[in-house]
This record gives C-alpha cells, sequence and structure tokens, in this order.
C-alpha cells in the first residue's frame, strides 16, 4: 500500500524504456523489445511461469488482462502463448511470449491469477494446448462434442461434424460434414456481362444482311 500511496501522491512513472532495460536482465528473458510503446519479452517456455510470477511480485503487474495464441503450422514449436499483462500503479502494459508445440504441456499461471484459467481454458479449446497444474480442462467455446481446435490453420473450415435436428429420433444428433453441393466457380459477371446476344440482335443482324 506504501508504493500505491507515493504513486497517487505523484511519484513519477517509470520511463517505457528504463523498465525494458530492467527486464532485459530477468532470468528467462530471450529478447526484450519495444512494439508501439509496448514492452514485448521473447521467454523460455521453461522459465515463463517464474519469469510471470516476477513481474507480478517485483514489477507490479498485477493484472493478466488475457492469454492467448497463434499457429504456426510450419514450425517444430507450431504455438506461440501470449500474455499481456498490465500494472495498474504504474500505467504501464508488458506482452510475453514464448514458443510450445502441441504434445507438451505448458505451466498454468492460474495459481498467479486465478482469472487466467478461463483464457487457458481457451487456448486449450481452440488451439489444443493444454496446461499442466489446470484444474478445468474442459471446452469452454465450442460444443462438448465438437472434435478438433479450429484455430489451428490446419483445420478444416467446414468442420468434421455438422449437427442437425433429427425427426425420426426426436433430438440432436451429429453427423459427418456433408455438403449439400458441389464446389462452383463463380465468375462475378452480371447476367447481362455474360450475355453475348440480347434479345432482338437476331433482327438487327437480319436486316443488315
Amino acid at each position: 500500500m506504501a508504493e500505491e500511496t507515493e504513486i497517487q501522491e505523484g511519484q513519477p512513472v517509470r520511463p517505457v524504456d528504463e523498465v525494458l532495460e530492467a527486464l532485459k536482465t530477468l532470468p528467462g528473458v530471450v529478447e526484450a523489445k519495444r512494439e508501439l510503446g509496448e514492452v514485448v519479452l521473447l521467454s523460455e517456455r521453461a522459465k515463463a511461469h517464474a519469469l510471470l510470477k516476477t513481474l507480478r511480485d517485483d514489477f507490479a503487474f498485477q493484472q493478466m488482462m488475457d492469454v492467448c495464441g497463434v499457429d504456426y503450422p510450419e514450425r517444430a514449436a507450431r504455438f506461440e502463448l501470449v500474455y499481456n499483462l498490465l500494472s495498474v500503479t504504474r500505467n504501464q502494459r508488458v506482452r510475453v511470449i514464448f514458443s510450445t508445440d502441441e504434445d507438451g504441456a505448458v505451466d498454468s499461471v492460474s495459481d498467479l491469477w486465478p482469472a487466467a484459467a478461463w483464457w487457458e481454458r481457451e487456448v486449450w479449446d481452440l488451439l489444443g494446448v493444454s496446461f499442466a497444474g489446470l484444474e478445468d480442462h474442459r471446452r469452454i467455446l465450442t460444443d462438448y462434442g465438437f472434435e478438433g481446435h479450429p484455430l489451428r490453420k490446419d483445420f478444416p473450415l467446414t468442420g468434421y461434424v455438422e449437427v442437425h435436428y433429427d425427426e425420426d429420433r426426436k433430438s440432436v444428433v451429429y453427423d459427418k460434414v456433408k455438403l449439400t453441393q458441389e464446389f462452383r466457380n463463380f465468375d462475378f459477371l452480371s447476367p447481362w456481362e455474360g450475355m453475348t446476344l440480347l434479345p432482338g440482335d437476331e433482327k438487327v443482324n437480319r436486316s443488315r444482311s
């Protein structure tokens, strides 16, 4: 509380560059840089949890704003996990990024920020990245019987299953996706542009001959 009181009384906020230089020396930081006025830290996966704890306890980044992921299927470690933190007292943000594959589990930060459990469940649901220490791995955006992870770049646009109401069974059922029509190639021309002979042209041609 003493730190908050001093800041409220007019203690100057540390410039972004000063914070950046301090964060460069933290264990687990591979690279530290500025992007659009915010600090971005590239971290080692094994040390990411310890780094995030240090940011919370020693640098006053009290709030976990969100956790999200990006898929790069051409990489061996195909996923990048992104943690966005906010320091309310210092009015500063930091973004922590590290890479992981689809097999190993990432340490959950729900023990540091309980609200992170919701974000991690979303990452698991949409990308299939699992979290060690996360008590609840139920899907949070897709249905219970959903197959696959829809934010992966190799996930088919039509999905694997579709839901419909079966009148005979009197219930909602899952079936494999069936496309109702074959692929069509549209030329986007208007009906008039696509026509080479308009009604009445044959009369004009006869009169000219």
